[in-house]
Order: C-alpha cells, then sequence, then structure tokens
C-alpha cells in the first residue's frame, strides 16, 4: 500500500511512470514505422502473387483455346504472349546502340584518320555480329518476327503503358481481327457485353505480365513463340504520300480542302484496317461512334480550348494528334502512327464517315 502510494500519489512518481510509458509508447511506435515498408511490400507481393494465380486459372479457362496453355499462341490461330515482341525486347539493342556511338564519333570534327580507321573496322564487325543475331532469330522470323521493329507497342503506335494496352484489349476484344484470324478476339469486360468483371480483367493482365523477363530474353525464349501478330496491310505501313506524324494542324486543315471524302471508304478504314471500332464502338474506352459529329457540334466546339476551330479541324487533328485535346472523361489511347498510316485522302474519307455520325 506504501508503495502504491509512493508510485502513484506523489507527483514525482507520476511524472517518472508517465515519461516511462511516452517513450516504450514512442518506442513501439517507431518499431511499427520502420517495419511497415517491409510488412507492406510483403503485402503487396503475396496479393500480386494471389493476383496472378488467380489470371492463371482465367488465362486457362478463356485465353488458352488461342493463345496455347504456355502463352506462346497457336499457329494461324493467334500470336503468342508469353514472347519478347509483347514486352518490346530489342536483341539488336546493343549493337545498333555502338553502331550509332562509333557513327557520329567518326563523323565529328576533330576525329584523326587513325580512329576513324578503327571506327570503320568495328562497324563491319557490328554489321557481322547483327547478321549472326538476326540468323539465329529465323525461326522466329518464320513465325511473323521482325529483329528491327521489336515492340509491339511501337508497332501499333500504342502511346500509353503495356498494362493499358493488354487492358483494354480485353475490355473491347479485336472486332476486326477476324478479317486476318480465323475469328475476332472477343470483348470480355462485362461492361462491353463480355463475362469478366475489372478486378478478373486485372488479375489476367497481372498473370500476362509475369511473363515478363526484363532484359533477360533469350534467342530461343524468341523462337519458342509459334505465332507472332499478323499486321493488316494498312496497319503499320508508312506511305509516301502519308500526311506526317509531326505535321502541323493549320498545314493539314489547309491540304484538305483539296479532297473530297467518300465516307464509304471512310467506313472501311474506321472498321476495318484502323481498327477504330474496337475502341469506339460500343464507347467503353473512347468516346463512341455514334453521335460523334454531334458531339463536335454542340459539345467539343463549345470548349474554350477549342476557340476558332471548325469542325473539320478538331476531327483532322483528333485523328493525327490525338494528345492535342482529350475528351472529357477519357484517357488518349490512340495510337500515336496514323499520321504516318494516311494519305490526305484517308483522312478526307474519315472524316467524311464521322460527319455522317449524327
Amino acid at each position: 500500500m506504501n508503495l502504491q502510494r509512493m508510485l502513484v500519489e506523489r507527483i514525482e512518481s507520476r511524472i517518472l511512470v508517465g515519461t516511462v510509458s511516452f517513450l516504450l509508447i514512442m518506442v513501439l511506435v517507431g518499431w511499427i514505422a520502420i517495419n511497415e515498408g517491409g510488412r507492406m511490400q510483403a503485402f503487396e507481393r503475396q496479393y500480386t502473387a494471389r493476383s496472378i494465380e488467380r489470371g492463371a486459372g482465367m488465362f486457362a479457362t478463356y485465353c488458352s483455346e488461342c493463345h496455347g496453355l504456355d502463352g506462346r499462341g497457336l499457329t494461324g490461330i493467334a500470336p503468342g504472349l508469353d514472347s519478347p515482341f509483347l514486352f518490346g525486347h530489342d536483341f539488336l539493342a546493343e549493337a545498333n546502340l555502338e553502331t550509332d556511338t562509333l557513327t557520329a564519333e567518326r563523323d565529328a570534327a576533330g576525329t584523326t584518320d587513325a580512329r576513324k580507321a578503327e571506327i570503320e573496322t568495328r562497324l563491319s564487325e557490328l554489321v557481322t555480329e547483327r547478321q549472326a543475331i538476326s540468323t539465329s532469330l529465323q525461326t522466329a522470323v518464320d513465325r511473323g518476327y521482325n529483329p528491327e521493329e521489336p515492340s509491339r507497342l511501337v508497332n501499333v503506335g500504342w502511346g500509353s503503358t503495356l498494362y493499358t494496352f493488354v487492358f483494354t484489349t480485353l475490355v473491347h476484344g479485336r472486332p476486326v481481327s477476324e478479317s486476318y484470324w480465323p475469328r475476332a478476339m472477343p470483348a470480355w469486360s462485362q461492361t462491353a457485353g463480355g463475362s469478366l468483371r475489372d478486378d478478373q480483367l486485372n488479375d489476367l493482365v497481372t498473370f500476362i505480365l509475369n511473363w515478363d523477363k526484363g532484359e533477360d530474353w533469350t534467342v530461343e525464349d524468341a523462337n519458342a513463340v509459334n505465332q507472332y501478330p499478323i499486321e493488316p496491310s494498312a496497319s503499320g505501313a508508312a506511305l509516301e504520300n502519308a500526311v506526317g506524324v509531326d505535321t502541323p494542324t493549320e498545314t493539314i486543315v489547309a491540304e484538305l480542302v483539296n479532297y473530297v471524302g467518300d465516307p464509304n471508304n471512310g467506313q472501311s478504314l474506321y472498321n476495318g484496317s484502323l481498327a477504330c471500332a474496337g475502341c469506339h464502338l460500343a464507347g467503353i474506352v473512347a468516346p463512341p461512334m455514334a453521335g460523334t459529329w454531334t458531339r463536335v457540334e454542340t459539345e467539343r466546339l463549345a470548349d474554350p480550348l477549342l476557340a476558332g476551330y471548325t469542325g473539320e479541324q478538331y476531327l483532322a487533328e483528333s485523328i493525327i494528334h490525338s494528345a492535342a485535346y482529350i475528351a472529357p472523361n477519357y484517357q488518349n489511347l490512340m495510337p500515336a502512327n496514323f499520321g504516318a498510316r494516311l494519305s490526305y485522302q484517308d483522312l478526307a474519307d474519315l472524316v467524311a464517315f464521322l460527319e455522317t455520325q449524327e
């Protein structure tokens, strides 16, 4: 009892007890704070692992029939996803970088003749090395791979991340792919009429992205892919008379007045080789096709950011320079290479078709 009085009733004892308690609490809080980062990382790893596991099950159920159970594609059916091409691994990167560096040094002022001779010798060796790498990839080349264009995202002009590319493809499918595959890839998202929720789509994407080997992709990996993507005839090839990806909008509009648009050909481009309908038809990941011209006149041109624009100018700029103006509530997921894929006549035809969407 006397001890209790000494500890509790005396003010000095109370201060001592409070101080010790405070210090113990601070030590506990500090310990928790120090370990919180590791705890959260462990939690994220566990969450990602479970997501990959769920995604693996759904891939086997929904995707393996076309893309193969191992994700390497089925010949003539659908392309591989466990592929250095999807993840943009460049087998020629080191040789190309050294070639560019040495070429710049050779052409620089002040480089001695002796050094130029050394550079020329090395450049010749690099040509041989590049050829050897390309030759080792011949099996992959026979299945549709191009070592000079090793990135799927660059190939299709995708300006966002690989995650969004895979996710949006799952959302809306590829309705025009039946023109070059036995059947079109369906839309898997419930918002687009499919059967999967967004969280399930996320698990699928997590599983697919888990195939990435970073810098550890090998020639054997590339040659093990059974099928690479088929590119529609107009999908990636630059035209000699193309509008140009860097041509200013004012220049485009000034030239476009010299062309009469054919809405029927514009519709063929929209639904066919350009695959615009894949994103715009249902209006899930991009503004819907239906009512495009009405929205241009009543909503877009009313935006102060577009003051002075005509409807044709807005459409032309949206197609060629999609990042110039992004429609509210949407992300810019349009390919950035339409300027290299479209002639002025093609662009006029597309604009004419979109003007019919009232």
